[in-house]
């Protein structure tokens, strides 16, 4: 045994070795060993000090890394001797002498096997265990009382089911560790097992309140900790409270932010503690806005302005503006963590507190003669925008007067600055800046693209055009276009000989991307620009080979692809070939996961299809064996310790989540963006092909359902949901039998991944995909067993959202209440897509749906009590509009329950209700059949009031307006029997035309105005025809705000109208006075459409 001992020992010092090969040998040799010789030999190496404190270091990592994976491999078959050998062996290892970090070491070695010897149902197996920890924490020797708590910070969990026995005991083991008398490393340790175990009982409240008066103390030792600065830890401890049990800390909270404000305010601290403070103070405002607002304002009022000029912090660099590589500043860099601090104190406190702390520090700094000022109140701008959206939204002219001036700063630094804001506005505020600023946003940027002397600012300018350009409504940015595109052409012209010169890129590749976006947002419009810049970037494709000039090749071929898709196949045909084979040669060069172009490919791709439709299927055979591949790639994950952690720790390419007690979860990243990209190119190649993708179908099929359960990325997940209904689509030409066969394969996993879905927005994207699906495949497609399952989950749901709902209610009388609007968006969006499934069911079941929803039809009613919030009034509005529309006559069946609430809502203060209850009345009238007549002649008052109200046009009113009048145009047209002046009613609605923004209403609305013009109506026409040129500019309108389509059956009636008032030259020139150019140009091609005869 000696022999074999030593035999180890050896062993463990060529572990150590630096030299790699030596070491990689030593690895080999100890992995073959048995895991019982493992924990024989290191268990006797750990108390054997002689063989040196670095082996027997090295000894306990391993023996934790051996109990925390393989423990209950080899434990159970060991004898009850063993066992209790193995246990007393660990314990006797805390008590011997030894070194602070060997200690640490064997602590962590303790616990690895306590945690171990808890079973499932919370039996703990080594009740000695708990014993020798109580007598440590008591015992006089300091090192093992902060061993006990050590072991006790590692594994808070470790009393069991038998914690509420112990409960008084561990308080008070804790409370006596934190007494000053103690020494300093054993408060600081009674810091850290406090902190483990209110974070594993977080949401357990009786236990916060049992263990809230150790807070001050654990305050003191904390404030004593940053005194010494030794060691971070209880910082983090701070933290992690702040994160995860926020009310914890109520009752200390003045002072968490006293002590913060205090470490972040001083200057000469080290900037790493200072980080910490300040990510106290930022989490707590996340966490619990309302508490901080209430508590610590005064705080938050001191904090803003020092985090401010923490932002000005910023090094000075002679080569920053002629910087070829974007290098991104290093985000532990003072002003990097401060202006994301900035941020999200906005997002967390809100606008109404934080913007006024911002604007008040602004204009000095913008004043102040030193860059580092100005810049970083431009950039505070960049960061408050979606924070403070709704308070900056008033005073955007205000806030533009000041930054456009900044594109014209002295200082390259400062004029990045003011470009960034202006991007970041364009993105936070669209429409609404592009449509007021345009006018000086253009220009301005136009300006700084001239910057040649400083490339880093001109390809910014470019960035921050892309943000302008792509939410910039088309009829803005096609005014600009030749100055955009002619300045645009310049540079890439200039770029690319200074890239055959000099081989510089930086602004060649940003102006590739600023190009792509002016065309996706320009469209048509762009085919003047075509021909002179497609051999260019054709050329960039073909010759752009290198390594670093992939992202250059990447981006062009990003460009090309998005010209493709705005011109349209009748321009890019002539090239489209030529393009594809340049893409498939370079899918098929077998690149990297890391290439950059790979993302960029799988797009352009997916665009190219779009513009080639059926023509795409010739590449088919090609382009899917590497689509396939990419989407079917498994990532590389990893279990590894804390100490492994450290040898990974910045690695980009891997993400660790903690699982808390020495265990991390990891994913390597790369490639994984590029299986969602290529996921989501299969369900644009299924919607496009459709039939022509049949043959993929039954493949793609099977490898999408799987991953919906893929929950490393959820973009992963939201594309498979999105492309069962197309690849059904795409199955219905193999006959009913095999399309059968596909949803049987895809409904249970479809409706069991929408019950186990953790994150909501993936949910919704799968509950939108179900709709489809059901109207894809139409009545009868779910079984019996599918429809139960379907219901049961609705019915959770529903309950679900009635509780979140009382559960804001029971929020709402928290003394730090604060507004929940985030969950109820949330809900509001989750209830949108319950009804989309309902829809889905009723427009296909129709009446034979009535059974099914009645077993969850109560929901619905509770959604319309009067003591529900608009949404859910909204929404059950919408429930019962489907009911009638679909249900017919057989919704008379639930006129209890829906025409007092339509009657009510028509008339509510939230446009939304309004709106479907407005609907309500119109598919009542024109789906209820006569039964609904006197209830519709009696609606009629409420109606009219809706749209004759003052305000009933503005912008948020116009909805439910258009949605009234369209339902008064359905009760005149369907259901009008008991209406008693019918021709009165006609000339007022003939008064509230035209409609112009519902185009889902405008067709009925149109549709019976063609119906009262062809059937020649006085009222309508008026004496001797002179109401025809008013008639013709109602049309002309509708044609120019294209809520009706000149292909549309009504747009075909409207058009024919048009020519039989032609035909009469001297009406239509009189007609044609009266309009508007928009709407006679809109109506010239409108009649563009040819002629339909009856």
């Amino acid at each position: 045994m000696a022999a074999e001992q030593e035999q180890f020992r050896q062993l463990l010092t060529t572990l150590l070795s630096t030299d790699n090969d030596v070491r990689t040998q030593a690895e080999e040799a100890y992995g073959n060993l048995p895991v019982e010789s493992k924990v024989t030999y290191l268990l006797a190496a750990i108390h054997n000090a002689g063989i040196g404190e670095e082996a027997q270091q090295m000894s306990a990592v391993l023996l934790r890394r051996l109990f925390s994976s393989e423990f209950q491999d080899f434990y159970p078959k060991l004898l009850a001797e063993g066992q209790a050998q193995l246990k007393e062996q660990v314990i006797l290892a805390v008590q011997q002498e030894q070194s602070d970090a060997m200690r640490r070491k064997v602590c962590e070695v303790i616990a690895e096997v306590a945690r171990n010897l808890i079973d499932d149902d919370g039996n703990n197996q080594w009740p000695e265990f708990l014993q020798f920890m109580f007598q440590c924490a008591n015992a006089p020797n300091l090192q093992l009382k902060e061993s006990a708590l050590r072991i006790f910070a590692a594994v808070p969990g470790v009393f069991g089911n038998q914690q509420t026995n112990y409960l008084d005991l561990i308080k008070q083991m804790l409370q006596q560790s934190l007494i000053t008398q103690e020494s300093y490393d054993v408060r600081f340790q009674a810091v850290r097992a406090v902190g483990s175990f209110i974070l594993l009982h977080d949401k357990e409240m009786p236990i916060l309140k049992h263990f809230a008066d150790l807070l001050p103390t654990m305050m003191q030792v904390t404030m004593e900790s940053i005194d010494k600065q030794d060691d971070d830890g209880l910082l983090k401890v701070l933290i992690d409270l702040a994160e995860t049990t926020p009310k914890f800390l109520r009752p200390q909270l003045q002072q968490i932010f006293e002590l913060c404000m205090k470490v972040f305010s001083d200057a000469e601290q080290m900037d790493g503690w200072r980080h910490m403070a300040l990510e106290v103070m930022v989490t707590l405002a996340e966490t619990a806005p309302g508490m901080v607002r209430k508590v610590a304002d005064k705080y938050v009022v001191a904090l803003v302005p020092l985090v401010l000029n923490m932002m000005t912090d910023i090094d000075e660099d002679n080569d920053w503006g002629t910087c070829d590589e974007i290098i991104e500043d290093d985000n532990d860099s003072n002003n990097v963590v401060a202006e994301s601090a900035l941020d999200r104190l906005a997002c967390g406190l809100g606008g109404k507190m934080i913007l006024p702390l911002i604007v008040h520090n602004i204009p000095g700094m913008l004043a102040n003669p030193d860059w580092k000022h100005r810049h970083a109140a431009l950039m505070a701008i960049s960061a408050a925008g979606e924070g403070c959206h709704k308070q900056m939204e008033d005073i955007l002219p205000n806030i533009m007067d000041g930054v456009l001036n900044y594109l014209q700063d002295p200082h390259p630094r400062v004029r990045y600055a003011a470009c960034n804001a202006i991007g970041q506005m364009s993105t936070d505020f669209a429409p609404i800046f592009e449509k007021k600023f345009h006018d000086r946003v253009v220009p301005g940027l136009l300006m700084v693209l001239d910057d040649n002397e400083n490339p880093r600012v001109q390809a910014h300018a470019g960035a921050a055009l892309v943000n302008f350009s792509e939410d910039c409504p088309k009829q803005i940015l096609t005014q600009y276009l030749d100055g955009i595109m002619g300045k645009l052409e310049a540079i890439l012209s200039a770029k690319f000989k200074e890239l055959v010169e000099k081989g510089t890129k930086l602004v060649l590749e940003q102006v590739v991307t600023t190009i792509a976006s002016v065309a996706d947002t320009s469209e048509k419009e762009f085919v003047a620009y075509y021909d002179r810049l497609m051999p260019c970037l054709k050329y960039i494709i073909q010759n752009a080979n290198t390594d670093e000039l992939k992202m250059l090749r990447g981006k062009t071929i990003e460009c090309v692809s998005l010209i493709g898709l705005a011109v349209g196949p009748e321009k890019f045909m002539s090239d489209a070939s030529e393009v594809m084979d340049m893409l498939l040669k370079t899918h098929t060069e077998d690149l990297p996961d890391d290439d950059p172009q790979t993302s960029y490919l799988i797009s352009a791709w997916s665009r190219i299809c779009k513009v080639l439709g059926k023509r795409f299927e010739q590449y088919l055979p090609v382009v899917m064996g590497p689509v396939l591949r990419t989407a079917a790639m498994k990532p590389e994950v990893a279990l590894l310790d804390n100490d492994d952690m450290q040898s990974v720790e910045g690695d980009v390419d891997w993400q660790f989540v903690s699982l808390g007690e020495q265990q991390n979860f990891g994913i390597r990243t790369a490639g994984l963006e590029d299986k969602a990209n290529a996921c989501v190119m299969l369900v644009c190649y299924a919607r496009e092909l459709k039939e022509g993708f049949a043959e993929y179908a039954e493949e793609v099929v099977k490898l999408m359902v799987p991953m919906l359960k893929f929950y490393f990325h959820d973009g992963v997940r939201s594309a498979a949901g999105e492309s069962l209904p197309h690849l059904l689509e795409c199955a219905k030409i193999k006959g009913p039998q095999y399309l059968q066969g596909m949803w049987q394969y895809i409904c249970p996993e479809l409706l069991k991944a929408i019950d186990t879905e953790p994150e909501s927005e993936v949910m919704m994207e799968l509950m939108h995909s179900l709709a489809q699906c059901i109207e894809t495949l139409g009545s009868g497609c779910l079984s019996e067993e599918a429809m139960t399952e379907l219901l049961r989950i609705l019915d959770k749901m529903l309950k679900e959202h009635f509780e979140r709902a009382q559960d804001r209610l029971k929020k709402h009388l928290d003394e730090d209440y604060d507004e929940l609007e985030d969950e109820e968006n949330e809900d509001i969006y989750f209830l949108s897509k319950i009804a989309d499934v309902i829809h889905a069911l009723f427009m296909t079941y129709k009446t034979a749906f009535l059974p099914y929803f009645d077993q969850i039809c109560g929901h619905f009613v509770q959604l319309l009590g009067a003591d529900r919030q608009w949404s859910d009034h909204q929404w059950g509005l919408c429930i019962f509009d489907d009911v009638i529309e679909f249900g017919g006559p057989a919704c008379i069946k639930y006129q209890g329950v829906f025409l007092q609430p339509l009657a009510a809502y028509v008339a509510d203060k939230s446009a939304e209700v309004r709106q479907a209850a407005a609907y309500g009345w119109g598919v009542l009238a024109q789906f209820g059949g006569d039964q609904f007549a006197g209830e519709c002649a009696k609606a009629l008052p409420i109606l009219l009031e809706v749209i004759t109200d003052p305000e009933s046009r503005s912008i948020k009113n116009v909805n439910p307006t258009e949605n009234a009048i369209s339902a008064v145009t359905k009760i005149l047209k369907y259901n009008s029997s008991q209406v008693k002046v019918v021709d009165d009613l006609i000339l007022m609605w003939l008064n509230w035309l035209p409609v112009v923004e519902d185009d889902d209403e405008a067709p009925h609305v149109y549709g019976y105005l063609c119906d009262l013009i062809e059937g020649n109506h006085p009222v309508v026409l008026g004496p001797n025809n002179q109401n025809l040129p008013r008639l013709i500019g109602i049309m002309g309108e509708a044609f120019f705000r294209e809520v009706v389509e000149p292909i549309h059956p009504v747009g075909i009636r409207m058009s024919n109208i048009v020519r039989q008032v032609q035909s009469n030259e001297s009406l239509f020139q009189q007609c044609l006075t009266v309009l508007s150019s928009d709407q006679q140009q809109a109506l010239h091609s409108a009649l563009q459409t040819p002629p339909v005869t009856n």
